[in-house]
């Protein structure tokens, strides 16, 4: 029997006996129908609906899948673990429990990165913003954003397939060197082995290097570049930079690079890929995606 018709029934007993007690002793009823006395009468002061049970319970379930997810998720994933654990619900009422419980969200800040522009007839602009596309191994974008730790600061390039949305590819370094964006196409490049992908990144020096240009080359990649000044050419880097911040990072100065790297590798690897819910893809995560793509 499950906790919900449990409850119910529990309930229903207390009904009967309070409609009946004028008739028979309520200890002997308690007794027969194998309920605690003491229980029928914090009842009887105080009757709790049906519904207010049911909102208790699905309480219990919606800070489980907050405290899952490291206390980012908002009411619209949450609903979504709820459904597919089975639950029957409406998102306005996870939203409402949440907000009445004061479950909220955690966020962190954005801060504007400013990167050295190259001009811009150096590489045109060949995604186009075109975000969505409908085979992985595609359109790639890339970027660079930069960590806060003790030790100086901590930089990191990251590499996403547009298709699932999966960070297929990252690199650190603590300073902005070529290689920190090499390493993290290197890892994309042998994980996927595409066979001609664009990929599409700011005006950053890195990006703009002779290396880079022989590295596209050699490895099917035909390289893409923002107009200069123009941020929301590579929106969907600059959202997972956003989320990264927000949802693990929060303000934090970490003690040492290592330790900050460990945390990314942890984020990137262990959640965002494989857990975190994505608005874009219908609510599931990247490898969920991915997985249910291949079996079509």
């Amino acid at each position: 029997m499950t906790v919900r018709s449990s409850a119910g029934r529990v309930r229903k007993i207390y009904k009967f006996i309070k409609e009946n007690s004028s008739e028979h002793s309520v200890e002997m009823m308690c007794q027969l129908l194998k309920v605690s006395r003491s229980g029928y009468y914090a009842w009887l002061a105080k009757p709790m609906s049906d519904r207010a049970h049911e909102d208790a319970r699905l309480l219990r379930l919606i800070r489980a899948s907050f405290k899952a997810s490291h206390g980012i998720y908002g009411a619209p994933r949450i609903f979504l673990d709820l459904r597919e654990a089975g639950e029957v619900c409406s998102k306005h009422r996870v939203a409402r429990l949440m907000r009445v419980n004061n479950i909220k969200a955690l966020h962190g800040y954005r801060t504007r990165r400013y990167v050295v522009s190259r001009p811009a007839e150096l590489t045109p602009n060949l995604l186009k913003r075109a975000f969505t596309v409908s085979k992985p191994n595609t359109a790639w974008v890339t970027d660079i954003t930069y960590v806060r730790t003790w030790e100086g600061w901590l930089y990191l390039a990251v590499v996403m397939d547009l298709f699932s949305r999966k960070v297929i590819g990252w690199s650190v370094r603590s300073a902005i060197v070529k290689e920190l964006v090499l390493d993290a196409v290197l890892i994309a490049v042998r994980r996927r082995k595409p066979k001609k992908a664009l990929i599409h990144s700011d005006q950053g020096s890195q990006y703009g290097s002779d290396a880079w240009r022989r590295f596209c080359q050699s490895h099917n990649l035909e390289p893409s570049m923002s107009r200069r000044g123009n941020c929301w050419d590579n929106a969907v880097a600059e959202s997972f930079f956003s989320s990264l911040k927000k949802e693990r990072i929060k303000k934090r100065i970490y003690k040492t690079r290592d330790l900050a790297k460990a945390d990314i590798s942890e984020y990137i690897d262990s959640f965002y890929n494989t857990t975190r819910r994505h608005a874009h893809i219908g609510g599931v995560s990247p490898d969920a995606f991915e997985a249910a793509a291949h079996l079509r």
